[in-house]
């Protein structure tokens, strides 16, 4: 599978979204060999995105930043300036692997390029998203409620304390082709996620590299976290 990375800079919300489903739309009417999958980087000016799920609750106090209604997955997420967003455009069938190890891909990209930045990032059972220890960042010790088998019926509330969430996932997928993606929180102006509920949880933090004391810029880290994207998504 070749993945062509095209950054894109900073660009407006709703017209990403429509040349996505655009993209999306017209690979479907290709012969799978003369489409190549993409990752489209990028940064978005001040916006909420509602997912198909999205309780409007969640959304208290938007003031002057816009509320759009998407068809990915997931409740209420926030982007603005200081935060990559990654886009991957995947044909599924193609790269041989299911929804669920989809995910599993995106998550292990996003916790290699924290570990780049010298940050332990860390997964939720049933809470999709990266987070991190508030009080020791940088510290293996492994969550009580990581991710392990258990009987198909046990899916306990996730609880958060002691926890930020730096990394947050919202997906698509069409005819095997996936689109909407993944947001990694660099330096940011955290404040409009105190106006929502954060992928529909009240009280969960939202935390960026700067809150736990690592200073990066946006270019370095969109470029790290395209090449374990392209790393991780390759079958």
């Amino acid at each position: 599978m070749t993945l062509d990375i095209h950054h894109l800079g900073r660009v407006d919300y709703e017209p990403t979204y429509a040349a996505m489903q655009e993209f999306t739309a017209q690979r479907c009417l290709k012969p799978l060999q003369d489409v190549r999958d993409q990752l489209w980087i990028c940064e978005h000016p001040p916006v909420y995105t509602q997912g198909l799920a999205g309780k409007a609750e969640h959304i208290f106090m938007p003031g002057d930043i816009p509320v759009v209604q998407t068809n990915r997955g997931g409740q209420v997420t926030y982007h603005g300036p200081g935060q990559v967003v990654a886009y991957p455009l995947i044909d599924l069938k193609r790269a041989g692997y299911f929804v669920k190890e989809y995910v599993y891909r995106i998550e292990e990209a996003l916790i290699k390029t924290l570990a780049y930045f010298g940050v332990t990032g860390h997964r939720v059972a049933h809470a999709p998203g990266i987070y991190v220890r508030l009080d020791d960042p940088t510290g293996h010790a492994p969550l009580e409620q990581r991710p392990q088998k258990l009987g198909s019926d046990a899916k306990p509330t996730p609880d958060f304390t002691g926890l930020g969430k730096i990394g947050a996932l919202g997906l698509k997928v069409s005819r095997n082709c996936t689109y909407h993606g993944v947001a990694l929180n660099v330096d940011m102006d955290l404040e409009p996620y105190s106006r929502i509920n954060p992928c529909g949880y009240v009280r969960l933090q939202t935390v960026d590299l700067s809150t736990i004391g690592v200073s990066v810029g946006w270019a370095e880290a969109a470029d790290i976290l395209s090449q374990k994207l392209a790393i991780y998504l390759t079958p």
